[in-house]
């Protein structure tokens, strides 16, 4: 599990097949779970300046392949007993989105951001998204496409520096949302209340 707090902007030194390899001041060790640009990975071998993590052919199918170089965000996962912030985020990437615009409003930025309609469901007015790995609140949703605001601190600080119209992006939708339309989708197609059973599961979940 992952809170959506970037922890460092890393260097991504080669990408060659399945294999990244990134220069870090983490020091990861063999096997752990690091997010990068919001995708969980597993580290599979560890430098003296960083580690290295392997995406399968359908991990670089589902993502925005193409910001996997130059620098890339990391965040990894929590430990036992770490300070809950941001909000709970799986790494698990739902889609990819589109950069429609980029508006400065001098203390602040709106980010239009364009995603595929069937998403739209699962991302809430005034709730947690998470973008390249940062979590993010959402402000406005439409019919295909939702509205950031972030501050000049997460601007300069993320690649959000970098991005422009037309970039794409990984896009991790809220856990509950997905799990709420999930329920009231079986509900619907069941026609039947949820069981104490099935309550346990969702529960065993979190």
């Amino acid at each position: 599990m992952f809170t959506g707090l970037i922890r460092e902007v890393a260097t991504v030194k080669s990408f060659v097949g399945s294999k990244l390899t990134i220069k870090s001041n983490h020091k990861a060790a063999l096997g752990d779970s690091i997010a990068i640009n919001g995708a969980c990975l597993t580290v599979i071998e560890v430098n003296h300046d960083g580690f290295a993590v392997e995406l399968s052919p359908e991990s670089q199918k589902l993502l925005a392949i193409e910001n996997y170089k130059n620098e890339v965000h990391i965040e990894p996962a929590m430990a036992m007993g770490d300070r809950f912030e941001g909000h709970i985020v799986q790494g698990h990437v739902d889609t990819i989105g589109e950069i429609e615009a980029i508006k400065n409003n001098g203390n602040s930025y709106d980010i239009f951001i364009k995603v595929d309609k069937k998403f739209i469901p699962y991302i809430v007015p005034k709730g947690s998204i998470t973008i390249d790995g940062v979590s993010l609140t959402v402000n406005d949703v439409a019919d295909d496409s939702f509205r950031l605001t972030i501050i000049p601190h997460t601007m300069k600080e993320t690649l959000f520096k970098n991005y422009k119209k037309g970039s794409r992006v990984n896009v991790e939708t809220d856990m509950f949302a997905r799990y709420i339309a999930h329920i009231l989708k079986h509900q619907q197609t069941t026609k039947n209340s949820l069981t104490w059973d099935e309550v346990d599961a969702i529960q065993s979940s979190f």
